[in-house]
């Protein structure tokens, strides 16, 4: 019996991109068409790797720069989200580029909560795994900063509970803008402690 189950769910890929440098003060994703996902994440990430120094997100788990796996290799955030979070700011919208996202979604409710260990996967087969929501931080706010000034202030605030999922790759293989990735969620019972 599968351990994951396939859903109605689906998203469409709307947008990507790639942060090759660690300049936090210009968090900045390149855009691209396509990414080919490997086990290592993207070509040319900051973000990519199979290990990665650990952070303040698992401090409670591992002194800060411990070699950890990498399941940060991606940052997915949904448009829907995105919308939400602009209106809250008071601006127009969001420039994904400046979150230093990997991929913008369209079409899955709730998105930052769907269920750790999820997948979703592309028409290509690659396939990404779900870590856990996204924590607002301080960097997309100051990459935002040099394009709508001290608006960019209310992004963390404002992005709690929306900003999107981490993930790494679980199958290796090509993503394009306009793929539809569907939803796989894991066959269990909530948990009940």
């Amino acid at each position: 019996m599968p351990a994951l189950k396939p859903t109605e769910y689906t998203c469409e890929v709307i947008w990507l991109g790639v942060v090759t440098n660690d300049d936090r003060k210009e968090l900045l994703s390149e855009v691209l068409e396509q990414v080919d996902l490997t086990f290592e994440g993207i070509a040319r990430s900051f973000h990519g790797g199979l290990t990665r120094p650990s952070c303040s997100r698992v401090k409670s788990q591992y002194p800060i720069g411990t070699p950890i796996r990498n399941e940060r290799q991606l940052s997915i955030v949904s448009a829907e989200e995105l919308a939400q979070i602009a209106e809250q700011m008071g601006v127009d919208s969001i420039d994904p580029a400046r979150m230093g996202a990997s991929m913008v979604v369209r079409g899955l409710p709730d998105f930052t909560h769907v269920p750790p260990s999820s997948r979703l996967q592309a028409p290509s087969g690659a396939t990404v795994v779900v870590d856990m929501e996204n924590r607002p931080c301080q960097f997309p706010a100051k990459s935002m900063k040099h394009v709508m000034g001290d608006a960019a202030k209310g992004f963390k605030d404002a992005a709690k509970g929306k900003r999107g999922v981490t993930a790494w790759v679980a199958r290796e293989g090509v993503v394009k803008v306009g793929d539809v990735l569907t939803l796989h969620i894991p066959d269990q019972r909530r948990w009940k402690p």
